[in-house]
């Protein structure tokens, strides 16, 4: 039993810090409870609590990438406005380990908002997470829109880049990043994180 307490007390602070912070449309916060119920009970019937720890990390740490993505794009959208709400939905359910959720938030809120950039690069991130970080054809199609939408906005070209170098493609990710670095200016916020992204990139 003891090995069920750290399962149980997460699916349970979630659903509160969802409940309590994140002012999500009832309809919304009801699919975010079933999906953590869905995850417990998959759980309950594949989990082995007793075994000892034995950490497998999949080809690109799908939860990191999530947590790690969800930070980053504070630095690229503005988090503002309507759109708002299906953001944090999809973020939490990506925390939560249910990527195929988010997609789902994220597809409800592009049809009341259809032209919201920020949208559609949450939708771009969220299929690159349901891919354990690999590109993906879906993902590659939100990111453009969202730069069709907003050709100035530095997100799509920068988790266009980071999806591509997940992906092991590693010279379309620079020319993208290059290309974003050259136009952007002195002082900005993503700035740091570019240069250090491409500098990070094999040769």
């Amino acid at each position: 039993m003891t090995g069920w307490l750290p399962v149980i007390g997460l699916v349970v602070l979630v659903g509160l810090a969802m409940w309590r912070f994140a002012s999500l449309p009832r309809a919304a916060f009801e699919v975010v409870a079933a999906a953590l119920l869905l995850g417990l009970a998959g759980y309950a019937l594949q989990g082995r609590p007793d075994l000892p720890g034995a950490p497998r990390a999949t080809r690109a740490d799908a939860a990191r990438v999530a947590d790690a993505e969800i930070a980053l794009r504070a630095k690229f959208g503005d988090r503002m406005g309507g759109a708002q709400q299906y953001l944090i939905a999809a973020d939490g359910a990506m925390r939560a380990g249910v990527p195929a959720a988010a997609i789902g938030f994220i597809r409800r809120g592009l049809k009341d908002y259809p032209r919201d950039p920020d949208l559609w690069l949450g939708f771009g991130n969220a299929f690159v997470v349901y891919n354990e970080g690999q590109v993906s054809p879906a993902a590659m199609f939100a990111f453009r829109r969202a730069a069709e939408i907003a050709p100035l906005h530095p997100g799509p070209p920068f988790f266009m880049g980071l999806a591509l170098a997940q992906s092991g493609r590693f010279n379309e990710a620079r020319e993208l990043w290059q290309q974003l670095l050259a136009r952007s200016p002195a002082d900005a916020p993503w700035r740091d994180e570019l240069e250090a992204r491409i500098a990070e990139l094999p040769a």
